[in-house]
């Protein structure tokens, strides 16, 4: 496969995305808690968790906060650390 040339306006994109991916994972987060406190039923809980976990995943986080947001899966623990992270 031939190498891609990006344009100059594809270039700025990509740019951005990657300069501001730390303020995207925390607003994807913030709308999980959301949904996280809205959900009905334990199989749309467990499946908006797998997504927390990714999200986490793309956080330079220490390992123990993640384990430990995951393992008690508790969406007030969860709320409690993203209010801390968007002070920082």
């Amino acid at each position: 496969m031939a190498k891609q040339e990006y344009s100059n306006y594809q270039k700025k994109v990509i740019q951005n995305y990657y300069q501001h991916k730390d303020t995207i994972v925390l607003t994807r987060l913030q709308e999980l808690v959301t949904d996280l406190y809205l959900s009905e039923t334990p199989a749309k809980t467990k499946r908006l968790w797998q997504q927390v976990e990714k999200a986490l995943d793309k956080m330079k986080l220490k390992p123990a906060i993640k384990s430990r947001i995951l393992e008690k899966q508790n969406v007030e623990l969860l709320a409690k650390n993203l209010n801390e992270w968007l002070k920082a």
